[in-house]
């Protein structure tokens, strides 16, 4: 019996997970994920009636209208920080801004679900920042890494022989003792 050699295809939905994964490390995709879910609660907590045995509780307020207006702008922020990555900061400070006014207006932000939503959301949008992409090495030049020289590890002249960082020309980096 032989291997089966024939060339697999690729399937959709390995495809699909591939470009996901590629559109999702292009932007701020848990800030606004974060955001937009925190919209959820501050709508509709505030106008859910809520039984408990025989009792019924509404939890609506005066200021309910201005809970489905934060969670609107809510919604809208988390879409934003996905679709214009450009002013991801402005949405983040906004997010923010209107995290800590639910707390006021709409039943201590959504019972601290959402308020607690868009402040992660919020904070990670104005943190996030675009990847730069790696330069690649020239190919006659060896890579060592963050520095352009390795660090040679050479004894020092101290009585007790202790070990200290030097760079091959026998410069100073920091490594040696303050004597």
């Amino acid at each position: 019996m032989s291997a089966d050699t024939r060339p697999q295809p690729i399937d959709n939905f390995r495809r699909f997970r591939h470009s996901f994964r590629h559109w999702r490390g292009q932007r701020p995709f848990w800030a606004g994920l974060l955001t937009l879910l925190a919209g959820f609660p501050i709508m509709y907590i505030p106008y859910q009636t809520m039984t408990l045995g025989d009792l019924s509780i509404r939890m609506a307020t005066t200021a309910g209208a201005g809970s489905l207006i934060i969670g609107v702008l809510l919604v809208v922020l988390g879409l934003t920080m996905w679709f214009q990555q450009q002013s991801r900061i402005f949405a983040g400070v906004a997010a923010i801004l209107l995290a800590l006014v639910s707390l006021v207006v709409s039943n201590i932000g959504a019972f601290l679900i959402g308020f607690l939503l868009a402040l992660i959301g919020g904070a990670l949008s104005v943190s996030w920042m675009p990847g730069k992409p790696i330069a690649a090495p020239a190919a006659d030049e060896p890579s060592y890494g963050p520095s352009d020289e390795p660090v040679r590890l050479t004894k020092d002249a101290s009585p007790r022989g202790e070990v200290s960082g030097t760079t091959p020309g026998g410069e100073f980096d920091g490594g040696h003792r303050g004597d």
